[in-house]
C-alpha cells in the first residue's frame, strides 16, 4: 500500500493518529454491535456455561488470529517487528498482571476496552472506571506505580532481547498460525450455532478481529514509508489510554497511533449505539457495586501494565502474533476472572452485562 503520497500531505504523525483513528472507529463500531466482552466469556464459563459470551469471544480471537498469520504469509504485516515481539517480554509480568487484570475486569464489569464502549453510551459508571484505569495506568507507566511494576516485571523475563514467538519456539511449519486459527473458528462457530446467535452479530464480532490485523497492516504500512522510526502495533487499551490522557494534560505531548485509537473507539461506539437508539444515561446501583468498580478499575489499570497488555492487547492483538508473553498473560487473566467470580460465589454482575 503506497501512503506516501498521504505522509507528504499531513505528515507522518498526523497519519499514524488517523491509523489508529480508523482502527479505533472499526473496532468501536464491531465491539458495540457484537457485545465483545471477555468479562462476560469469563464468567459465563466459569458458571459452567458455554453460550454466547464465550462464542463471541472465541470468534473474535480466531478472526484476528487468522487475518493476521494470512496477511503475515502474504507480507503484508511483519509480525517479527511488532512491537510486542520485538522486545524482552516478562513472564513474571504476565502472570501477576493477568491475575490481577482478570480480577480487576470481573469487579469492574467489563474489560477496559468494554469499559471504553460502554462509557461512549452513556453508561456513567464506565466513565469513571475508564478514568480510574487510565489514571493509574498512568501511574504504572511514569508514576510512583513503576517502580514496583518494573521491579516485579523483572523477575522473569524472556531471553535474547526478545520475546518468544511461540510458532517459532514449537518448531512448527509456515502456516501453522492460520491453521490454529481456522481450528478455533471452527470451535466457534459450532457454538454459535447452539446458541442460535445471528449472522449480524456473528460479522460484528469478526469484525473486532478484524481490526486487530487492520491495526498491524496500516503501522506496517507506514513503517515501510515513514522517514522516521515507526513501532508495528495494534490494538490495546492501557497505554493509549494513559498517552491520551496525557495529551490532553500535556501540550507537548505529540500525536500517534495511541492518540487516535482511543477516541476512534468512542466515534464508533458512539455511532453504532445511536444508530440501533441503545443510546441511554446508566450509573452505579449502590456503594457495593461502586466500590467493586473503582478497585477493579485500579487493578486493570496496574495490572495491564504490568502485564504489556489488556484483554484486547494482549488478549487479540499479542495472541494473534502468537508472543509468549501475551499468551500467558491471556491464561491469567481468565484464570483470574474466573477465580474472582467463585470467591465472590456468583454473585457479581450477570455474564449478560
Amino acid at each position: 500500500m503506497d501512503i506516501v503520497p498521504l505522509l507528504d500531505r499531513i505528515g507522518e504523525s498526523p497519519a499514524a493518529a488517523l491509523f489508529g483513528l480508523i482502527t479505533g472507529l472499526v473496532f468501536g463500531v464491531a465491539a458495540q454491535r457484537s457485545r465483545f466482552c471477555l468479562r462476560a466469556a469469563v464468567v459465563e464459563f466459569a458458571r459452567g456455561m458455554l453460550q454466547d459470551k464465550v462464542a463471541v469471544w472465541l470468534l473474535t480471537f480466531s478472526t484476528a488470529v487468522v487475518w493476521v498469520q494470512g496477511a503475515r504469509m502474504l507480507g503484508l504485516i511483519d509480525t517479527g517487528e511488532a512491537r510486542m515481539m520485538a522486545v524482552t517480554g516478562s513472564w513474571s509480568g504476565a502472570v501477576i498482571g493477568g491475575l490481577l487484570f482478570g480480577a480487576g475486569m470481573v469487579l469492574a464489569r467489563g474489560c477496559s476496552g468494554r469499559l471504553l464502549v460502554l462509557a461512549a453510551t452513556g453508561n456513567l459508571r464506565s466513565v469513571v472506571s475508564g478514568l480510574i484505569f487510565a489514571v493509574v495506568a498512568q501511574m504504572s507507566l511514569t508514576g510512583w506505580l513503576a517502580p514496583l511494576r518494573d521491579r516485579l516485571a523483572a523477575l522473569w523475563i524472556t531471553e535474547g532481547g526478545r520475546n518468544m514467538d511461540l510458532l517459532a519456539a514449537a518448531s512448527l511449519p509456515q502456516g501453522s498460525g492460520l491453521v490454529i486459527g481456522l481450528i478455533v473458528a471452527l470451535v466457534a462457530l459450532e457454538l454459535s450455532r447452539r446458541n442460535q446467535i445471528g449472522w449480524s452479530r456473528l460479522v460484528f464480532a469478526s469484525g473486532v478481529g478484524f481490526a486487530a490485523a487492520l491495526g498491524y497492516g496500516l503501522t506496517t504500512a507506514l513503517s515501510q514509508s515513514a522517514f522516521e522510526p515507526v513501532q508495528i502495533e495494534s490494538l490495546t487499551f492501557t497505554g493509549p489510554s494513559a498517552n491520551t490522557l496525557m495529551f490532553f494534560l500535556d501540550r507537548t505531548s505529540v500525536l500517534e497511533f495511541d492518540i487516535g485509537l482511543v477516541p476512534g473507539v468512542v466515534i464508533g461506539s458512539f455511532l453504532a449505539a445511536a444508530w440501533a437508539r441503545e443510546l441511554r444515561f446508566q450509573g452505579f446501583e449502590g456503594p457495593t457495586p461502586m466500590r467493586n468498580a473503582m478497585i477493579g478499575a485500579a487493578l486493570m489499570g496496574f495490572g495491564g501494565m504490568l502485564a504489556g497488555g489488556c484483554a484486547i492487547g494482549a488478549g487479540v492483538s499479542g495472541g494473534s502474533i502468537f508472543a509468549g508473553t501475551a499468551w500467558l498473560a491471556l491464561f491469567a487473566m481468565w484464570v483470574g476472572g474466573m477465580a474472582t467470580d467463585v470467591i465472590l460465589g456468583g454473585r457479581g454482575a450477570p455474564a449478560t452485562v
